[in-house]
């Protein structure tokens, strides 16, 4: 197994708080998946959910280099979070692409989160055939 890149972000909740009550919906959507929406509503501290997926998908964007660019769009990066296993990042469209092209076979993802801040830590990583 090769580290291919690595990320971390830290995000206030209190900002994120704001974005979603300044610009509601359209922000929901342009920035989360519908799972993403779905789960996070689904939770006490909502903002807080929101926080940690945005530093996330920041997180994921630095470990693989990506160039924000028009092609690029933050639901490309999703975070699934399933009962009694780790954060899973599911990538498509342009963030798919650019992991392929660096043969990345999986991005490992840490979160936390306190009323504050939430936090990201990500490792892409390239397995070798012998592994």
């Amino acid at each position: 197994m090769e580290i291919v890149g690595i990320g971390t972000e830290i995000v206030e909740c209190l900002r994120v708080g704001r974005m979603i009550e300044e610009h509601g919906e359209l922000f929901l959507r342009r920035v989360y998946t519908e799972r993403e929406i779905r789960y996070c509503q689904a939770r006490r501290r909502t903002t807080e959910q929101f926080a940690v997926l945005w530093a996330a998908k920041e997180a994921i964007g630095k470990c693989l280099g990506l160039p924000w660019r028009r092609s690029l769009s933050w639901t490309d990066m999703e975070v699934r979070m399933e009962a009694g296993s780790r954060p899973k990042v599911m990538l498509c469209g342009a963030a798919k692409d650019i992991a392929q092209e660096q043969r990345i076979s999986d991005i490992l993802l840490s979160l936390s989160h306190c009323r504050a801040y939430a936090v990201a830590y990500t490792i892409a990583v390239r397995m070798h055939k012998e592994d």
